[in-house]
């Protein structure tokens, strides 16, 4: 059966040429759709979508103005941004992403370039990422600080009890559908002096990592960095890879840092998490935690597969109820590679309980 789309865009070419892309599709047919935020919200109180295709720009109601009023009407509807606004915009596609967005996609500025066979691909892998999500369709729960400060409590005490880790270690975190937001439940809630660094490859294109990073550290007790290269890796701080580029631990001298290189995608991903689990099997880490998040494809199982021939490693998976896509996850637990399956909301801990702190 296909699924049910609603269309968003206030330019009738780009509406008729995405249309097209959609019903081309099997998988997908578009059954309404609006020119603004405020025609979708009034389709939206009154029908039921599989997803959304919403754009950023429009007259009257723009794509963050509705995200906030179906927020506040705690109207369910999961949502894809497809506007030329998530390119440079990047602090506008994070304030989607936050306000209930579960991906985006960046449309030409051309409705002719959209014909694009990358595009079309990209657009639809994401559209049938969120129309297949089988997370909450709408999660009405702003991100609050409060929250995290409270759960730090909880932190104090699982530091106590932490059983003493022996050499040294390191977490590594792969993300993509989802990611951005369910990061912020996790991040946030790592103490500052935990006793080993973070190094993170969540899906985005370039332009936006940086962002999604100085967002995080302002939120957060450790100290969060998009990684540069040379950055030599230290406990207590997250380096999150650069879009468009693969990220790899390299360890000369005693000391690991940060190199990109700039190979083809890889599971149709740039950066590619595969390439950082890989890279680690060199590094002089005693034990390598990696944990699997919200995603959609298998980007990280071969990786840590690898990995796992030449290193001692700890694999947490996010438990399929608290991911907005259980992609990723789901074919770590299929490749028997889980230690853990744990919710989204304990995943700091059990990251603190291996490592430590200092």
């Amino acid at each position: 059966m296909k699924k049910n789309i609603l269309l968003v865009d206030d330019s009738a070419l780009m509406r008729r040429v995405l249309c097209d892309i959609i019903n081309l599709d099997s998988r997908f047919q578009v059954v309404e759709t609006a020119i603004n935020g405020k025609e979708a919200l009034n389709l939206l109180l009154k029908n039921k979508y599989d997803a959304v295709v919403l754009d950023v720009n429009m007259p009257v109601m723009n794509g963050l103005e509705l995200l906030k009023e179906l927020q506040k009407l705690k109207v369910s509807a999961k949502i894809m941004m497809a506007s030329t606004d998530t390119r440079e915009g990047a602090q506008t596609t994070l304030d989607a992403l936050e306000l209930g967005a579960l991906d985006f996609v960046h449309k030409p500025n051309s409705a002719l370039d959209c014909k694009n066979d990358t595009f079309k691909a990209r657009f639809l892998d994401v559209l049938d990422a969120v129309a297949s999500s089988k997370a909450p369709a709408f999660d009405n729960s702003a991100f609050e600080l409060s929250k995290i400060k409270s759960s730090r409590k909880l932190v104090e005490i699982v530091q106590k009890h932490a059983t003493s880790v022996r050499g040294s270690k390191v977490v590594a975190i792969a993300s993509s559908t989802g990611g951005p937001k369910a990061l912020q439940s996790v991040i946030p809630r790592l103490p500052k002096n935990l006793n080993a660094p973070v190094v993170l490859v969540q899906h985005m294109p370039a332009g936006f990592t940086k962002s999604m990073a100085d967002r995080l550290d302002t939120l957060s007790e450790v100290s969060v960095k998009e990684a540069e290269e040379g950055d030599v890796l230290k406990a207590g701080c997250v380096y999150v890879a650069r879009g468009g580029k693969h990220l790899n631990v390299i360890t000369e001298r005693g000391s690991s840092f940060i190199h990109y290189s700039d190979e083809p995608n890889r599971e149709g991903v740039k950066p590619c998490a595969n390439y950082m689990y890989e890279s680690l099997a060199k590094s002089s880490y005693d034990q390598i935690v990696c944990v699997v998040m919200t995603g959609m494809g298998a980007d990280g199982t071969v990786g840590v597969t690898n990995l796992k021939k030449d290193k001692k490693i700890h694999v947490i998976a996010q438990q399929e109820d608290s991911c907005a896509v259980y992609g990723m996850p789901k074919n770590i637990v299929k490749a028997g590679l889980a230690d853990q399956i744990v919710d989204l909301d304990d995943i700091a801990q059990e990251i603190i309980m291996n490592v430590g702190v200092k």
